[in-house]
């Protein structure tokens, strides 16, 4: 199964640093251009600070701009500031929970933290959000694991059937 044309995707990156400009947001470069690997037209990285209502507003609206996908990179973690997956909640409709639990499965294996990722998916209204590590392996498993899975999610969620046998 082959993405659906005009396949849209929107990348947030939650990092106190990188949006205040201590360093470059290498993760978010890194899974917009791994989505356009995949064929989506990105928007983004929109690069934002660890706040819930900042993360909340910048996701509903990615959400409003009818893209098919919202993907984060950063504030998945366990310090205090990390409240990505708080900010996601806040919009979520539907969870998803076995996409994140795939990612976390997918990395645990060479990074054995990977499971302490609080990260979550699920769907606002006909989007698919997804919550990813801020590092670049963190990118590369996430993309590792949805790649497979988004032809089939952004038709289901554009109102496709399920494929035939």
């Amino acid at each position: 199964m082959t993405l659906p044309p005009g396949a849209r995707a929107v990348v947030v990156t939650a990092s106190n640093r990188a949006s205040a400009g201590v360093y470059p947001d290498r993760s978010g470069q890194a899974l917009a251009a791994g989505l356009r690997e995949l064929g989506f037209e990105v928007a983004g990285p929109h690069v934002h600070p660890d706040d819930v209502d900042v993360l909340a507003a910048a996701l509903r609206d990615a959400v409003a701009s009818g893209a098919d996908l919202v993907v984060t990179t950063g504030g998945t973690g366990l310090t205090p500031t990390d409240v990505t997956p708080e900010a996601t909640r806040r919009v979520l409709e539907r969870e998803a929970p076995g996409i994140a639990e795939a990612v976390r499965r997918h990395g645990q294996p060479t990074v054995p933290t990977a499971v302490l990722s609080r990260g979550l998916a699920g769907t606002a209204g006909r989007t698919l959000v997804v919550n990813l590590p801020g590092s670049t392996g963190g990118v590369r498993d996430g993309l590792a694991v949805l790649g497979p899975l988004l032809p089939h999610v952004v038709s289901q969620l554009r109102g496709g059937d399920h494929p035939g046998p």
